[in-house]
């Protein structure tokens, strides 16, 4: 069996990798080199921002699944819901949700917003909150001497489908809009949640066969 023949240690590629790239690179365009360069070998600050995102994209899919859990009205299904919702929202967190016509729905605190949701989706005997096209824009990354001046802002596109007792569907459509930020010895967390209703259906039950 044919084996490759190395000439080099693992700890060599990165740079050899850098080496071929800058090669191709043409002579007296050095600003050009240092953007391969940088971009191969990303800054510490850059590194803590892509990290500090996916942290914070996750906050909104924890949500999600919190949210569901709630609404299967068990209580143990509630317990790990409203566990999960005091991980991702701060103590005093100011959250709401508006639709056109309805008056809206709010709460401070991760407790009060779980007795919200509860009591909204007890007419259901099944949802399903999907989240997508997550959008997180860094303000300013925790500092070692002063983890709290984290700072950022996050919107999330949603889609919530409510299974009602009268096997009716609940299609929900909306936005969340989010501000968060960083807790020393928790991590980043949502202080505002405002979620907006863009538009929504409700199906009658499919006919039986």
């Amino acid at each position: 069996m044919y084996k490759p023949i190395l000439s080099c240690s693992a700890a060599l590629l990165p740079s050899i990798a850098l080496a071929a790239a800058l090669s191709l690179v043409p002579p007296n365009t050095f600003a050009n080199r240092n953007e391969v360069a940088s971009a191969m070998y990303p800054s510490q600050q850059e590194l803590a921002a892509t990290a500090a995102r996916q942290d914070i994209e996750y906050l909104r899919r924890m949500y999600g699944h919190a949210t569901d859990m709630i609404g299967q009205n068990t209580p143990e299904a509630m317990a790990e819901g409203l566990a999960i919702y005091r991980r991702i929202f701060t103590a005093d967190a100011h959250i709401s949700a508006h639709s056109a016509g309805a008056p809206p729905l709010t709460a401070s605190g991760p407790e009060g917003w779980a007795d919200v949701v509860e009591k909204a989706l007890s007419v259901f005997k099944a949802t399903q909150h999907l989240i997508g096209s997550q959008l997180v824009t860094i303000e300013s990354l925790p500092e070692a001497e002063d983890p709290a001046s984290g700072r950022a802002s996050m919107s999330s596109h949603l889609h919530a489908w409510h299974h009602g007792h009268d096997d009716t569907l609940d299609i929900f459509i909306g936005i969340y809009h989010d501000k968060v930020r960083y807790v020393s010895g928790t991590g980043w967390q949502i202080e505002a949640m405002e979620l907006v209703r863009i538009s929504g259906e409700i199906r009658p039950p499919l006919a039986q066969p």
